[in-house]
C-alpha cells in the first residue's frame, strides 16, 4: 500500500494558457525573431559571428567550411536546426540584401535570381571587414558574457558593435503578435546622422532627413512616396513604395524596348519570379503591347528587356507594369527592436540615440580598461627603472635569501631577517625596499639583458609614453565631450572605409493611369445544357436563327475586357477573364466551363453574369431552407478567382438568384415569388427584403411545413402575368401577397 501523499496542484486552465502563451511569445520575440537595438543582430546571427570569431576566421585568414561553422554554432551556442543556422549564415553574405555583408562567402551562396545556396558541405566562409567592427575588443570586457545552454561555454549577450548595424543593414523578423521590418540605409548617411545627434541631442527629424533622406536599398530602385518618409521616421512605422528603375531604348525594326536596370528590394533574391510574372502577363494577354520579355542580366549588371510591339506607347505600358506587377511594390516598415529585454518601436532619432548611448557605454569601458592596463604597466616599468639603480643590493638580497618568498618579503616590506648580506650598506638599503607586489614579481622575473643601456633607455621611453597615455585616458573619461570626439573619430574612419554612393533615388512621383490600348468588343457567352461554353461576337449572335440558339440554357452579353462571374448553388462565385473563354464560330462546340474554372463536379452553376453588370446590380438570394436577402453587386468587387457569396448551413443551398437593376429595385413594383416542394407559393414586396452583407445568412422568407423546402425564388414585376420554372408555367397573378415569413398557399399552374 502506497503511504505517500499525492500532491495535486490545481490550476485555472485559462490562466495557465495565458501564462504559457505569454512565455512562448516572449521567447520567440527575444530569443529568435527581433534584433537587439544595440548591435542590430538576432541571437542566431550573433552566435554565428561569435563562433566564427572563436574559430579565428578573421578577414585575412583562409575560409573555413560552412558545415564546421554551423556545427560549432549549433553545438556550443544555438541548439536548434542546422538548416536555420545555415540560412542565417547565407543571408549575412548577400550583398543584394545587406548594405555591409557580415560574412565573406566562398562558393555558391545563391543569387539575386532566387537560386538557393549550395549545401553547407560545399561552401566556405569567413568574417568580413564589416563584422570586425562588431567583434573587435571582445577581450576587453566591454559586454556581458553569460553561460550557454548547457553551461559549458560562455557567450556574449550583445556584440560590442561600433557601427550602427541595425540602420545600415536593416532587418526583418516575424514574432508572435509583432513583426519588425527595418530597411537598409546608406552607411555614410547613417554615420553622419549619428554624429549630428551627438553634437545636437535635440535635433529634429526634419534636420536628420537632410542627412538620411530615406532608405538606400542595395538593389537600387526608386522610392516614389518620399513625402511620406518624414512620418515614417517620426513614428517608427509606415510604408515605402519602391519601383524598378527603367529606361526606354530603341529596339529593332522600329520597336521600343523597356530596359529594367534595377528591381525593387522586395524582389531581391527572387528576380526569376519577377521575370516569370512579366512573362505570364504576356501569355495571359494582360498587356497586349508586350511582344517579348528577356532576362539579359550578366556579371556586368541586371538587365531585363521588355520588347514593346510596334506603334505602341512604351510610357503607357510602363505605367501599367508599375501598377499591375511587382515592378512597383510596397515595403512595410516597422522599427521594432529589443531593449532591456522588452520589444519596442523606435523612431529614427531614438534608434540613433540608442546607438550613441551604447557607444558611450562601450568606449567608457574600453578606456577604463586601457587606463587600468596602462596604470598597472606603469607600476611595473617604474619599479624596473628604480630597481636598476639598486640592482647590486637586489642581487645581494637574492643571493642571501633561502627562497623566493623570503626575497619577495624583503623587496616589498624591507624584511631582512635571516638574509645574509656581504656589506652593511646593502643591509641598510634592503631595509628601505618598498616595492609593490606587482613590481616585486617583475623584478624577480627580470632578465639580466634588461641591464643593457639600450634596454634601460626603452624602459624610460615606455614610462614617458605610459604617463602620457594615462593623462590622455583620464581626460577622455572625465569629459563627455572628449569621449564623443573619440567616438566621432572612429565613426569617421568607418565612414571612409565603408563609403558607397547612394543607389536608391527618392521622389514624390505618382503612378500615372494605364490606358488599355486593346480593342474592346461586344461578345455573347453561350452555355449549352451539357456545360459547354464559348464566346461569339454579338453581330454573329444577332444574325443566328432562333432554332440554332434553343440549345443554349444560359446566354450572357459581355465585353472582351470584362470577366465572367459564375454563381453556384453551393454559395461560391467563380470569376473568369473573357480572354480565357474560347472565341469560336456558332457551330463549334466550345469548352466545358468546369475546365476553365475551379468549379467542382458537385457544384451547380445557377447564374452567369458579366462583372460590369454584376457591379451595377442588386442580387436577390433565396435558399432551400427559406432564407432571403439582397446583396449589392459592389460586394463582389474582387480579383480573386473564387469567392464565397453567402453563408449557408450544411443542408442548405441557393435555389433562386436574381440580378436586379437599380431601376427595378427603386421602382417599388417588384415582388418576390417563392415556390416550395409541396407546391405552396408565397409573394411579398421586394421592399420587405433587407440588404445585407454577402457574409450573412439572410432572414426568414417563408414559414415552411415539416419536410417541406423551397424549390425556387425570384423577383418579378407586379404586372407580370406568368413565370416559368422547371418547364412549368405558373400564374403570377394568383400568388397571394402576404407578409414575409408567412405560410404559403397552393401554387396555380
Amino acid at each position: 500500500m502506497n503511504t505517500e501523499k499525492e500532491s495535486v496542484i490545481q490550476l485555472d486552465f485559462a490562466e495557465e494558457m495565458k501564462t504559457s502563451f505569454r512565455d512562448y511569445a516572449m521567447s520567440v520575440i527575444i530569443a529568435r525573431a527581433i534584433p537587439d537595438v544595440r548591435d542590430g543582430l538576432k541571437p542566431v546571427q550573433r552566435r554565428i559571428l561569435y563562433a566564427m570569431k572563436e574559430l579565428g576566421l578573421d578577414p585575412k585568414k583562409p575560409h573555413r567550411k560552412s558545415a564546421r561553422i554551423v556545427g560549432d554554432t549549433m553545438g556550443k551556442y544555438h541548439p536548434h536546426g542546422d538548416s536555420s543556422i545555415y540560412d542565417a549564415l547565407v543571408h549575412m553574405t548577400e550583398d543584394y540584401s545587406l548594405a555591409i555583408p557580415l560574412v565573406d562567402g566562398h562558393g555558391n551562396f545563391g543569387s539575386i535570381d532566387g537560386d538557393g545556396a549550395a549545401a553547407m558541405r560545399y561552401t566556405e566562409a569567413r568574417l568580413s571587414e564589416g563584422a570586425m567592427t562588431m567583434l573587435d575588443h571582445l577581450d576587453q570586457g566591454l559586454v556581458e558574457f553569460v553561460p550557454n545552454f548547457d553551461d559549458n561555454e560562455k557567450e556574449p549577450t550583445v556584440l560590442p558593435a561600433m557601427l550602427p548595424n541595425l540602420l545600415i543593414n536593416g532587418t526583418t523578423g516575424i514574432a508572435v503578435g509583432m513583426a519588425t521590418s527595418i530597411p537598409p540605409h546608406n552607411p555614410v548617411e547613417v554615420i553622419d546622422a549619428a554624429i549630428a545627434v551627438m553634437h545636437d541631442p535635440y535635433i529634429s527629424t526634419e534636420d536628420l532627413m537632410q542627412l538620411v533622406p530615406g532608405p538606400d536599398f542595395p538593389t537600387g530602385g526608386t522610392i516614389v512616396n518620399g513625402d511620406e518618409l518624414l512620418q515614417m521616421y517620426e513614428t517608427g512605422e509606415g510604408k515605402v513604395r519602391i519601383r524598378a528603375k527603367a529606361v526606354i531604348e530603341n529596339g529593332e525594326y522600329g520597336k521600343k524596348n523597356i530596359i529594367i536596370t534595377e528591381i525593387p528590394y522586395t524582389a531581391a533574391g527572387n528576380k526569376t519570379k519577377l521575370v516569370e510574372e512579366l512573362a505570364d502577363a504576356v501569355r495571359s494577354k494582360t498587356f497586349e503591347e508586350i511582344a517579348d520579355v528577356r532576362d539579359e542580366s550578366s556579371k556586368e549588371g541586371l538587365r531585363i528587356v521588355i520588347e514593346v510591339k510596334k506603334d505602341r506607347d512604351p510610357e503607357n505600358l510602363l505605367n501599367g507594369l508599375y501598377k499591375k506587377t511587382s515592378l512597383e511594390d510596397t515595403y512595410g516598415v516597422n522599427f521594432i527592436a529589443v531593449k532591456d529585454g522588452q520589444p519596442g518601436t523606435f523612431p529614427l532619432k531614438n534608434l540613433l540615440q540608442e546607438f550613441i548611448d551604447f557607444q558611450d557605454e562601450l568606449y567608457t569601458k574600453e578606456y577604463q580598461y586601457l587606463l587600468d592596463r596602462a596604470t598597472k604597466r606603469l607600476e611595473v616599468v617604474s619599479g624596473l627603472i628604480r630597481a636598476v639603480d639598486v640592482i647590486d643590493f637586489i642581487i645581494e638580497v637574492l643571493r642571501g635569501s633561502k627562497d623566493l618568498k623570503q626575497a619577495r618579503e624583503c623587496l616589498t616590506h624591507g624584511v631582512i631577517d635571516d638574509i645574509r648580506f656581504k656589506t652593511e650598506e646593502a643591509k641598510r638599503a634592503a631595509k628601505q625596499f618598498d616595492f609593490t607586489e606587482r613590481q616585486a614579481d617583475a623584478i624577480l622575473a627580470m632578465q639580466l639583458s634588461k641591464l643593457v643601456g639600450l634596454e634601460l633607455l626603452k624602459l624610460q621611453q615606455e614610462d614617458d609614453e605610459l604617463q602620457k597615455n594615462i593623462k590622455k585616458f583620464n581626460k577622455i573619461l572625465s569629459k563627455k565631450s572628449e569621449l564623443y570626439k573619440v567616438i566621432e573619430e572612429q565613426l569617421l574612419e568607418f565612414r571612409e572605409k565603408f563609403a558607397v554612393p547612394r543607389k536608391t533615388v527618392i521622389t514624390t512621383e505618382t503612378t500615372k493611369a494605364y490606358v488599355v490600348e486593346e480593342k474592346v468588343e461586344d461578345l455573347m457567352i453561350l452555355i449549352d445544357r451539357f456545360g459547354y461554353m464559348k464566346a461569339i461576337d454579338t453581330p454573329s449572335y444577332q444574325k443566328a436563327a432562333p432554332e440554332n440558339l434553343q440549345e443554349y440554357v444560359h446566354t450572357c452579353p459581355i465585353r472582351s475586357n470584362d470577366r465572367l462571374c459564375i454563381f453556384t448553388a453551393q454559395g461560391n462565385l467563380y470569376q473568369l477573364k473573357v480572354a480565357q473563354i474560347p472565341r469560336v464560330k456558332l457551330r463549334e462546340k466550345g469548352v466545358l466551363y468546369q475546365t476553365l474554372t475551379k468549379i467542382g463536379s458537385d457544384e451547380d452553376a445557377i447564374l452567369f453574369i458579366a462583372f460590369e453588370d454584376l457591379f451595377n446590380s442588386q442580387l436577390l438570394f433565396v435558399t432551400r431552407n427559406g432564407l432571403i436577402k439582397q446583396v449589392s453587386g459592389v460586394e463582389f468587387d474582387t480579383n480573386r478567382a473564387v469567392v464565397n457569396t453567402t453563408k449557408l448551413e450544411d443542408d442548405d443551398r441557393i435555389v433562386g438568384l436574381t440580378a436586379l437593376s437599380a431601376k427595378e429595385v427603386m421602382s417599388g413594383h417588384q415582388k418576390v415569388v417563392i415556390l416550395t416542394e409541396k407546391k405552396l407559393s408565397l409573394g411579398f414586396p421586394l421592399d420587405e427584403v433587407p440588404e445585407l452583407k454577402k457574409t450573412s445568412k439572410g432572414v426568414k422568407a417563408i414559414t415552411l411545413e415539416k419536410k417541406d423546402y423551397v424549390l425556387y425564388g425570384t423577383s418579378l414585376d407586379q404586372n407580370t402575368e406568368e413565370f416559368t420554372f422547371d418547364g412549368k408555367t405558373f400564374n403570377a397573378k394568383k400568388v397571394r401577397n402576404r407578409k414575409r415569413a408567412a405560410k404559403g398557399q397552393k401554387a396555380t399552374l
